[in-house]
């Protein structure tokens, strides 16, 4: 059969188009075999696209190596197909058999090259293809101008980026957002919102790019004054804001910000659902997060692991560990997140035991722990006393997944050795330690001293702490309370003197989280006025009522 006409060309290459599955394409494939016709440019052009379309890679490649002489459009299509279906290097490979065969690159040929150049950070390739761009005069083509723009951009190269964009004689808008993202990745805000402000119509993309330059500065009060001034924000402006505030550890604000999102009918996707979560499992908004949870399960067929280790963290922080054990154990798919969320509750919980045997469960389904899970086994040792299974731990952390021991590991086991009485042996491990011992280190080893009467270490470690943390009244109270034990007056009165000269005062009370009606309240212990004190003034009364004591046993 033979295609004489070119109107049935076109038919072809309608149907082609409208190729949903592999097995049409076949039977299409089969028929231009049939008829010979496989040496068609055109047809092979379209073939190929629509293998593409449907990331069937091999087909693609069959119909190519078909061809004895494929033109520029058929190259095109098999450079793009190969990025399209994420084995760039093979597109690149194409590109220089195309100019090794004669065939000359049209500016279509470039912007799928210069991606691929982008997904493998391959530099030097990249500026080549930017010399035979200038070479084949293709240099004025907005789209190529433009996947130069991106390359450079994403290579951190803002200065060739800069001027490539410079000498666009046209720009659209993802050209400007671009350039824009450039600047704000580099932390050169400045010249990102000079050219955000030069903007002829500034588009969503580039609205968050400079809000999200903001965040990532640690500028919460520029971010929020550009973000109150959007015309028009999309799902990935609100999740933007909400994850800077949960960054900045202004939770209540991000759920707030959430609300309004839902208000706006903005429909959350799932990093801001995680990200949410988050902000709940940190105020302890446990209505709020079995809200989330049910919106999640109403929404979608499955939980991924990025929710689902949100979840399992939230429900654990609330105080409500069965409920992280169920969530854990129906999520279909489960990766290093998802185990050390639910090791990290179990350690928390007090389940010891049961964290372990879960890191053990974990190793045997093949999954590396990484140093944040051993983080929580070594917390789970020190809550319950287990020091030699924690010295095990660190000692197969370090050895048999060559895990450099950071701070936190060290604190946790100075604690654990120090609470057992092995202080002498916490000394030779911070000793030991590869960068300087915090506060948190000494402290530990302090406490340790004053449960175990080790007055000589625990000069050592107040001496180090008076240097590290000199306004902090809890280590004087409680070395001068050490001295009071063993009648050394003298010490309590020179530590005190010690004290009033440096100006040293106890620190202002704490404050508290507190869920009433599935909105948060903040209020510190000194403070009257807001309304969780007259929560807590009926609580009182109440416990009155049964003979008990009221507020006066947290004074």
């Amino acid at each position: 059969m033979q295609w004489s006409a070119r109107f049935q060309v076109n038919i072809v290459a309608h149907y082609l188009k409208r190729c949903s599955t592999l097995k049409q394409l076949e039977s299409w494939f089969a028929l231009l075999v049939k008829s010979n016709t496989t040496q068609d440019c055109f047809l092979m052009n379209q073939y190929i696209t629509a293998c593409s379309n449907i990331r069937s890679i091999d087909s693609a490649i069959l119909a190519f190596t078909h061809m004895d002489n494929p033109n520029v459009f058929v190259y095109n299509a098999i450079i793009g197909a190969f990025l399209n279906c994420f084995r760039p290097l093979e597109g690149l490979r194409h590109y220089v058999a195309m100019l090794r065969n004669g065939v000359r690159p049209s500016s279509y040929t470039l912007p799928p090259i210069i991606k691929s150049c982008k997904v493998l950070s391959v530099v030097g390739f990249g500026e080549c293809v930017h010399g035979q761009v200038l070479r084949n005069g293709l240099g004025s083509h907005i789209h190529v101008q433009t996947a130069l723009v991106d390359f450079y951009s994403s290579l951190s190269r803002v200065v060739e980026s800069r001027k490539v964009f410079d000498e666009m004689t046209e720009r659209d808008g993802f050209a400007w957002s671009t350039m824009v993202s450039a600047h704000a990745r580099a932390g050169d805000l400045n010249n990102a919102r000079k050219l955000f402000d030069e903007m002829p119509e500034k588009n969503t993309a580039a609205w968050n790019t400079m809000i999200h330059g903001y965040v990532e500065a640690g500028d919460v009060k520029a971010a929020e004054a550009l973000f109150s001034k959007m015309l028009e924000r999309d799902v990935i402006s609100w999740t933007i804001m909400i994850n800077c505030y949960c960054k900045h550890k202004l939770y209540g604000e991000a759920l707030g910000l959430f609300d309004e999102m839902e208000s706006a009918g903005i429909t959350p996707d799932d990093t801001t659902i995680a990200t949410v979560i988050s902000a709940c499992a940190h105020l302890g908004a446990l209505e709020k997060g079995k809200e989330m949870h049910w919106y999640v399960t109403q929404t979608r067929s499955n939980i991924d692991v990025y929710i689902g280790s949100a979840l399992i963290d939230m429900y654990a922080k609330c105080g409500v560990l069965e409920r992280a054990l169920v969530v854990f154990f129906k999520l279909q798919e489960k990766n290093i997140f998802c185990w050390s969320s639910v090791i990290d509750g179990l350690a928390y919980h007090g389940y010891a035991n049961e964290a372990l045997s879960m890191l053990d469960k974990m190793e045997k389904e093949r999954i590396e722990p990484n140093r944040v899970v051993f983080l929580s086994a070594l917390v789970a040792c020190t809550h319950a006393g287990l020091v030699e299974e924690g010295k095990r731990r660190f000692l197969e952390m370090t050895t048999k997944y060559s895990i450099l021991a950071e701070i936190e590991h060290y604190g946790c086991m100075v604690d654990l050795l120090s609470r057992a009485g092995l202080l002498e042996e916490a000394l030779v491990l911070i000793g030991s330690m590869r960068m300087e011992p915090n506060s948190v280190i000494w402290g530990a080893l302090l406490s340790g001293c004053k449960l175990h009467k080790k007055l000589e270490i625990a000069q050592v470690a107040v001496e180090k702490l008076m240097i590290l943390e000199p306004n902090n009244s809890g280590y004087y109270t409680l070395i001068i309370n050490m001295y009071a034990e063993a009648n050394r007056w003298n010490e309590v009165a020179r530590i005190r003197e010690t004290m009033r000269e440096c100006g040293v005062e106890k620190v202002l009370p704490g404050s508290s989280w507190i869920e009433v009606e599935k909105s948060m309240h903040h209020f510190a212990a000194c403070d009257d006025h807001h309304q969780a004190s007259h929560i807590l003034n009926v609580l009182d009364s109440q416990l009155k009522l049964f003979g008990q004591d009221g507020v006066s046993h947290f004074d």
